[in-house]
């Protein structure tokens, strides 16, 4: 099983929002069978140095429903979060998915102007 992953941003009007889009694809010859045992399929943690400024599931609540999704060899999923009102400063977000038995994750630099 071979799962590569993608780490896209865009902000939104300024700095009112950052928009991530966190994309995985298959890149092996077999199809791959995610296991999710809640309906947040993916994380998303923006670092300043070392130091969490915000991740996507604090403080929030996800309904415990197991799920899964194939992706068949070339084919991608989509996962999406939005940073809202963040702080001006140069960050690092990391995208990692939340499958069981499964490890794919991306990183980027964001740039949020005053």
């Amino acid at each position: 099983m071979s799962l590569e992953g993608a780490l896209e941003t865009a902000a939104d009007g300024g700095r009112d929002a950052v928009m991530f889009v966190f994309t995985v694809t298959n890149t092996s010859d077999e199809a791959v069978d995610l296991q999710f045992s809640d309906s947040c399929k993916a994380e998303f943690v923006v670092e300043d140095d070392a130091d969490e400024v915000w991740r996507f599931t604090e403080g929030r609540m996800f309904a415990q429903v197991l799920s899964s999704k194939t992706l068949g060899p070339g084919e991608a999923a989509t996962y999406e979060a939005e940073w809202s009102d963040p702080d001006p400063g140069e960050y690092t977000a990391i995208a990692e998915l939340r499958a069981q038995d499964t490890t794919c994750d991306a990183r980027t630099d964001v740039s949020v102007s005053p």
